[in-house]
């Protein structure tokens, strides 16, 4: 069981989030479906996958319809010794709308997700209302009510970020390790290439709030394994 100060309610008190908050199942209902599947699982698995291709061809291919057309398709990549990349799409195919390295290593991420629900919240203390709220460029971003630092909205994507769009264009779901832009090697120096991407569906709270939450492939009841808050201060 995480500890207290990691908990997904800790510190959520702000009321833009609050109030896009869904309710999850209480923790006996989570253990008797933890067991069926889900993205998280698989992402927590990374140290037992093998490389690239052949996983990235393996879920890229649902067997049968199981996703919204009108789904968001979200994108969180980094290098295993690294940071962690967010990058949201409108589909697997098109320019991401939104790209940001979080201020957050990629191991934190791992031990996060052994709680089984994540919540990853983005403010903007921005006190313009021109921009949409996704159009922000500084973002206080916390990860289960733990607040882990200050990030910018890319402008433009680095190569790395470029070369994993372009290796999950065909890719509308899955977890993984992928080749590194050098050289197609699989390690480099700051460990695997791993990503882990999903379809999420898009709720606007207002002009200021929008939330995105993971749709589980596997169907099951369970509530959002990951959900992404973006909230923009009055």
């Amino acid at each position: 069981m995480p500890p207290i100060h990691s908990s997904p309610y800790f510190q959520m008190d702000n009321p833009a989030i609050l109030s896009l908050l869904r309710p999850t199942p209480g923790e006996k209902h989570r253990k008797s479906t933890s067991s069926s599947g889900g993205l998280l699982r698989m992402f927590k698995l990374f140290p037992m996958l093998t490389s690239g291709c052949k996983m990235v061809a393996l879920l890229g291919r649902p067997r049968k319809p199981m996703l919204k057309d009108s789904a968001t398709t979200g994108t969180i990549f980094g290098y295993r010794k690294g940071r962690v990349c967010l990058a949201i799409q409108d589909d697997p195919h098109s320019v991401p709308i939104f790209v940001i390295e979080l201020p957050m290593l990629n191991s934190l991420l791992q031990k996060e997700m052994a709680s089984d629900i994540v919540r990853i919240a983005l403010e903007s203390e921005t006190k313009t209302h021109k921009k949409k709220v996704l159009e922000e460029f500084v973002w206080a971003v916390f990860c289960n009510g733990r607040k882990m630092g200050y990030s910018i909205r890319r402008k433009q994507l680095s190569d790395d970020e470029l070369h994993v769009m372009q290796l999950l264009r065909g890719v509308s779901m899955g977890a993984g390790v992928l080749p590194s832009p050098n050289d197609k090697e699989t390690v480099t120096a700051d460990g695997e290439l791993t990503y882990m991407r999903a379809r999420f569906e898009k709720v606007v709270g207002s002009k200021d709030s929008e939330a995105f939450y993971m749709i589980n492939p596997d169907g099951a009841a369970s509530g959002p394994e990951l959900s992404i808050f973006f909230v923009r201060s009055n």
